[in-house]
């Protein structure tokens, strides 16, 4: 089968690979599409990130490593008590891999497990392949009306409503969110569905900004051609209760804080490919909160009744589809160079 193996910056291949065993305990799911995460571009420009460069605990495994850790498709193999699903079966996967004795996976938290990895980005293969092997208890059920590629979507939608749901965001109260990408886009949804009275977002793309609006936000602020920071507290006098940095831009981030009002909390969401500096007392003169979010965890459930029940829209995200030998020129060098793409999936079926 093919398969996109990671093997440097700049240096994604697409390559023939053996199709992964039945497992005991394990899924073989075909993927139908996965989607071009903003983590796999910058592993893409920066890696490695998450990619590992000596063998991962969880998986014994080092680049080169096959990428794609959002996606969905149909099983086709089930290992020896696996009961959850069977043959036949359109699901979407929750990529996370976690060690389970741990700490922090111990009290529940097995997204920030001690030895964390993902499916498609520390080893054991991934979702830019035909087909690919994943623990059954991390594999959902779709329900019929729910197409492949909206499966797709369920995972960075979990990212999305995870920040919102460890956020202080009440009924009624007022955020940003810096960025209008993919997450930043289904935050905002996630924060129109929670309750939020006034959503705004910052964001340079002007089709990006159309989105934005479309999707929930009553404002829009272009930071190229008005101060942000100003503007959210001319909209919101005083700063709003939360912000959300879905850019990882130094600049942004530190907009971020300073937007929010006293006692506010600022969510810092993205994956940040090198270290950023922050004012202190921007925090300390405020008592203003900074927390940071990673993935979800039980949440896939959810999420997944939200895709279906359309209060989270995501069919409006995907910009492009293409297949996997396109991965490259079409994926990834697209959406270096422009910021008009939203989503891309990608098809690994030959």
């Amino acid at each position: 089968m093919k398969a996109a193996f990671w093997h440097n910056i700049r240096d994604v291949r697409i390559e023939e690979t053996p199709e992964p065993p039945v497992r005991p305990g394990m899924v073989n799911v075909r993927v139908e599409w996965c989607g071009i995460c903003g983590t796999d571009l910058h592993e893409y420009l920066a890696g490695p990130i998450f990619i590992p460069d000596q063998p991962h605990p969880l998986t014994n495994e080092r680049a080169p490593v096959i990428l794609g850790h959002e996606f969905a498709g149909e099983v086709v193999a089930v290992g020896l008590g696996v009961t959850k699903v069977e043959v036949g079966d359109r699901v979407t996967v929750e990529p996370i891999l976690a060690c389970g004795t741990c700490l922090p996976c111990r009290q529940g938290l097995y997204n920030v497990c001690d030895e964390l990895g993902f499916h498609g980005l520390s080893g054991g293969g991934g979702g830019f392949s035909e087909i690919t092997s994943v623990k059954a208890s991390m594999v959902h059920k779709l329900p019929d009306a729910m197409t492949y590629e909206q499966g797709a979507m369920v995972e960075p939608a979990a990212v999305a409503v995870h920040a919102v749901r460890q956020s202080r965001l009440k009924a009624g109260d007022t955020c940003v969110v810096y960025g209008a990408g993919p997450i930043g886009l289904l935050v905002i949804q996630a924060a129109r569905a929670a309750g939020a009275s006034r959503i705004i977002a910052v964001e340079i793309s002007e089709a990006r900004q159309r989105t934005a609006l479309a999707l929930g936000a009553h404002h829009v602020i272009h930071p190229l051609k008005d101060n942000a920071v100003e503007a959210v507290h001319r909209l919101v006098p005083g700063g709003v209760d939360v912000s959300f940095e879905v850019t990882g831009i130094e600049v942004c981030l530190n907009d971020a804080i300073r937007s929010t009002k006293t006692d506010g909390q600022t969510v810092i969401v993205s994956i940040w490919e090198k270290a950023a500096s922050i004012a202190p007392n921007t925090l300390v003169l405020k008592e203003r909160e900074l927390k940071g979010v990673l993935a979800y965890r039980n949440i896939f459930p959810a999420v997944i009744s939200l895709i279906s029940e359309g209060r989270l829209q995501v069919d409006e995200l995907i910009t492009k589809k293409i297949r996997l030998d396109r991965l490259v020129t079409d994926g990834f060098e697209e959406l270096v160079g422009s910021k008009e793409q939203i989503k891309i999936i990608v098809s690994p079926k030959p």
